[in-house]
């Protein structure tokens, strides 16, 4: 049984205790928050689990093999480097860490010590986008055309990150699980309507050499929840809906095909073509459960994990990219150039 430690008891970090307790592999040792409150709700729903007020206190347990960071996105950094050091394996919250320097340094800290550094991308588990990458993977769809999400809702609002770094976050994380392919430029333009508040709402735009487009809107005042995804590719197009009870992804054989002339534009004739629709069934285990049992593979087998700090780095240099873009009022930034520089 791997021992764990998590960090962190308010928003997610019961979800991740609970998952923890449930996962044959591991065991909540001990749970740390420097509230009391959140340290009493914790010792009432883990009978026998320490609950502690500060990370040193976390690591000085001998039971703690690995530990599952569960604060705000900057306070990721520290504690994620001081498990590292001290010997444990590490899942962290997204986004990773504030910056692609602090990243790297947990990246190489990881690898110097053989320890296992995943970050807790959590779409990427899902029963959804593991369909989709597999769907896309084996070719059903063809060339990836284009990748347009909505991701809006009434809050929650954070103060100490935009809504790119809390929501657009989880697209950036779907794409690095459904394609191999890297963007080479990206553009963001965002604003605020709230008072001394980060950005909430924005708008997301990714270039990739092949000619594939990904849009995301983002948006923390919308009226409504959407949780809305279309995938365009040459031969199949695919419309995913997260809020969708059942049936939450289709795949529509639809598209066009042009016939003619392809070296005079003017005598190429448009077809299109409208087939069946179908609903892939989806396997109904929960994503975050699944997600833990991968981390515990991984630490026990010592494999790379799906979502490790490498993809974690990668969608905070995408981040910090956009959040470029959004203070130049939107004007794209060349990945490749940035790249080379690194």
């Amino acid at each position: 049984m791997i021992g764990i430690g998590v960090l962190g008891y308010g928003y997610w970090g019961p979800n991740l205790a609970r998952c923890f307790g449930e996962c044959e592999q591991t065991r909540v040792v001990a749970i740390a928050d420097f509230d009391q409150a959140a340290r009493d709700r914790a010792a009432r729903r883990h009978p026998g689990v320490t609950a502690v007020a500060t990370m040193a206190e976390l690591l000085d347990d001998p039971r703690v093999d690995a530990v599952a960071i569960a604060t705000p996105v900057h306070a990721h950094f520290e504690p994620a480097l001081a498990a590292l050091r001290a010997g444990r394996h590490v899942l962290v919250e997204k986004p990773i860490t504030t910056s692609s320097g602090e990243a790297s340094r947990l990246v190489d800290e990881a690898a110097r010590r053989g320890l296992t550094l995943m970050v807790d991308h959590t779409f990427a588990f899902t029963p959804a986008v593991q369909k989709i990458a597999e769907l896309v993977g084996g070719g059903e769809i063809g060339a990836l055309h284009y990748y347009d999400s909505t991701r809006v809702n009434l809050g929650i609002v954070q103060s100490d990150v935009s809504v790119v770094w809390d929501l657009a976050v989880h697209d950036l994380a779907i794409l690095e699980a459904i394609t191999p392919e890297r963007p080479v430029a990206i553009a963001a333009q965002a604003a605020s309507h709230l008072a001394q508040r980060p950005e909430t709402m924005a708008f997301v735009t990714l270039h990739f050499a092949s000619g594939m487009v990904a849009h995301i809107n983002v948006n923390w005042l919308a009226p409504v929840k959407v949780r809305r995804t279309l995938i365009g590719g040459s031969k199949r197009m695919i419309v995913w809906d997260d809020l969708e009870p059942s049936e939450k992804i289709k795949v529509y054989d639809k598209g066009v095909t042009l016939t003619g002339d392809r070296d005079a534009a003017h005598r190429l004739r448009v077809g299109y073509r409208s087939g069946d629709m179908w609903a892939p069934r989806l396997a109904t285990t929960e994503a975050l459960a699944t997600e833990i049992d991968h981390f515990a593979a991984c630490i026990a087998s010592g494999r790379t994990p799906l979502t490790d700090g490498l993809a974690g780095l990668r969608v905070v240099e995408l981040l910090e990219s956009a959040h470029w873009s959004m203070r130049q009022g939107g004007r794209p930034i060349d990945l490749s150039l940035e790249r080379k520089a690194s």
